[in-house]
């Protein structure tokens, strides 16, 4: 009954995201990150192995080209264990790859977004997960990059251009064009111009500078923002809300109020030699 309750709820706020053409406005719903100051500055922990190393750090670059988002990594913490949870950080975003195993998913990008007094859409925690079950054989750095940025392109907000294999020359379409690899113009016009080209009353990430009052790094009021419950355990994927050939879209209840979205890139032959 309650999961009926929550699939009611969610696909109103999610269908736009369903489209497998290509799209000009490509936002994910209107999921977002609150900030009352510019550029919004989110920090990252590096939960990936030298194998990952430098495609995260490439997307990083690609995406903090953006004139109102910037990414900062503050801390690594590569151990299995820790990879294997990917567990996420309050108002900042984690990014881990490990071999999960035959999940038949090659990626994840999870945000966790706030519930009540029209916030429902703010992002307060967002993490990325690379299953090395079906990546680890890849020699092509180029796929590597394009699903590395696409991962992370999820969590400011932003959804796929396409998923039929046509190539937008952009790593938030689902080709195998070798321009695909990177954010393109409109991508960053997406975020620039339209989804961060407002203030809000408070920021719903920590970006590690400690208010010289409060001595908080975080400015939301009480039970808002990166002030929201923490998820303390491993996140579950809940509800199958959609699913196609390319990707699906799972949510499930936060504790204390709001959800987690998880948008969840599934394998496809040519993904694993096995």
């Amino acid at each position: 009954m309650k999961y009926s309750i929550l699939r009611g709820f969610i696909v109103i706020g999610v269908m736009a995201a369903f489209s497998t053409v290509a799209k000009a406005d490509h936002r994910w719903s209107i999921y977002h990150w609150a900030t009352d100051q510019k550029p919004i500055i989110l920090q990252v922990v590096d939960s990936v192995t030298p194998d990952w190393q430098a495609e995260m750090d490439e997307s990083i670059a690609a995406w903090n080209l953006s004139t109102e988002l910037s990414m900062v990594v503050t801390s690594a913490n590569d151990r299995s264990r820790i990879r294997k949870r990917c567990k996420m950080q309050s108002g900042q975003v984690r990014i881990c790859n490990a071999s999960y195993g035959g999940t038949g998913w090659l990626g994840i990008a999870t945000i966790g977004i706030t519930s009540g007094d029209g916030t429902e859409r703010v992002i307060v925690e967002g993490s990325v997960k690379i299953n090395d079950f079906y990546s680890s054989y890849w020699t092509d750095q180029s796929k590597k990059n394009h699903v590395m940025c696409q991962e992370i392109g999820h969590i400011h907000g932003i959804d796929h251009t396409s998923t039929d294999g046509t190539s937008q020359c952009t790593c938030m379409d689902y080709s195998c064009d070798q321009n695909s690899q990177w954010p393109n113009a409109h991508d960053y016009e997406l975020l620039d111009d339209i989804i961060y080209n407002h203030l809000d009353s408070f920021n719903s990430y920590d970006d590690g500078i400690s208010d010289p009052v409060a001595d908080e790094p975080c400015n939301a009021p009480p039970g808002k923002g990166c002030n929201k419950n923490t998820n303390a355990g491993p996140t579950p994927m809940g509800v199958l809300v959609h699913s196609d050939r390319a990707y699906q879209l799972w949510v499930a209840r936060r504790p204390g109020g709001g959800l987690w979205i998880h948008h969840v890139r599934l394998a496809v032959k040519g993904d694993h030699g096995h």
